[in-house]
């Protein structure tokens, strides 16, 4: 796993219950604020409070995104594999990796995982199947989508980062040993160790070295002790997931001075 990164701080701004200009105004602040990472989520309804509330579609809003900001890396936390033909992921990607370049590398990170919300499977037409079957969708998904960025024209800026979320032992935590660069759960401190020692099992079998993975995890309302062990246990990736419209800057601002104070 890799140690020697410096601590990351992402924030995960809820595409739900706000207006698009909230939004935006949103990512400006946390950018001028020294966020690291942006997230939305992918969904096509809210998650809770009125479920027919507002709502926007996360991809379209992440091409905003590319060409608002100039620091911040930017992604969904995480997509769904079921949403969207796998090569033509592996394409916006390419693009959203190019429209964030400004003349350098580009700012995408390539979250993705299984699907768990039926109402956006069935009010889309998409086959919700079962646990298991889109979890073997995702593992031949994430094969197009990597075997497509090496056919594009142009290729990509930069290698994409891939996020994969989630901590099934027997096929996530496998399909995280094989393409991951970030792995994203709540997984507590307790359970952190067992859980990486099966990815290195994993990795082991597919003969690619974890010393590249980044551990990210929730902060949620966890407080400074729990962020720590979690630290002590490897995890250099945290998220915070905020809610608008009255997105919490403060709170904000006192995880970034923990996260300074990390990085020493």
């Amino acid at each position: 796993m890799l140690l020697d990164t410096p601590v990351r701080l992402g924030v995960q701004l809820q595409p739900q219950h706000i207006t698009y200009p909230q939004m935006r105004d949103a990512v400006r602040r946390l950018e001028d604020l020294g966020v690291d990472i942006l997230f939305n989520w992918d969904h096509f309804f809210p998650l809770y409070g009125d479920p027919d509330g507002m709502h926007f579609e996360a991809w379209t809003m992440l091409g905003a995104w590319a060409e608002q900001t100039e620091r911040v890396e930017f992604g969904s936390l995480v997509s769904c594999n079921s949403y969207r033909n796998a090569d033509l992921q592996a394409d916006m990607a390419r693009t959203l990796d190019h429209i964030s370049a400004k003349g350098g590398e580009g700012r995408f990170i390539f979250g993705t995982g299984s699907g768990w919300f039926e109402r956006d499977y069935d009010e889309y037409g998409y086959e919700f199947g079962t646990a298991g079957s889109r979890l073997n969708d995702l593992a031949d998904g994430l094969a197009r989508v990597t075997a497509r960025w090496e056919k594009l024209n142009p290729v990509p800026t930069r290698r994409i980062p891939i996020m994969i979320g989630g901590a099934g032992e027997q096929k996530t935590l496998r399909l995280v040993a094989r393409h991951a660069d970030i792995w994203h759960s709540f997984v507590k401190p307790d359970d952190l160790a067992h859980k990486v020692s099966v990815i290195e099992d994993w990795a082991e079998k597919e003969g690619r070295p974890t010393s590249g993975l980044i551990i990210s995890n929730e902060l949620k309302d966890r407080g400074e002790d729990f962020a720590d062990a979690l630290f002590e246990g490897g995890t250099r990736l945290f998220t915070l997931g905020l809610e608008g419209p009255d997105f919490d800057y403060d709170l904000v601002t006192s995880w970034l001075r923990w996260r300074d104070a990390k990085n020493g």
